[in-house]
């Protein structure tokens, strides 16, 4: 039992030693919507990793009515199962994600999660 205690302790203290990332740890800039006026509507933009250690972060959009209800939300990874280096930034397209509807009126893009890869 020790030896398994022992064992256990050397896999994961490296993956203790780094510091976690959190979703203030990440910006979203550059955001920009295509295609209001179609089928569907596309958010590109930027996410910037300020964490000291490499992670991936979880972006919510919603998109809002006109007195800021959320009328449709979705959850993206931009860069996938990658981890963005610190100070690093990825861009992102959410494509086809959102039907286009005449009561979309502004959108709001949050980090509400991290992951280290």
């Amino acid at each position: 039992m020790k030896k398994l205690l022992a064992s256990a302790l050397i896999f994961f203290a490296p993956l203790c030693a780094q510091a976690a990332c959190s979703a203030t740890d990440f910006t979203v800039q550059n955001v920009r919507v295509e295609g209001a006026a179609g089928h569907h509507v596309s958010l590109k933009g930027e996410l910037v990793n300020h964490c000291a250690t490499p992670a991936g972060a979880k972006l919510r959009i919603a998109a809002k009515n006109a007195a800021g209800d959320v009328i449709a939300s979705h959850e993206i990874w931009p860069s996938g199962t990658t981890n963005l280096a610190p100070g690093k930034s990825t861009w992102f397209n959410t494509g086809r994600l959102f039907d286009y509807r005449a009561s979309m009126k502004s959108f709001a893009v949050t980090v509400v999660g991290t992951r280290n890869w």
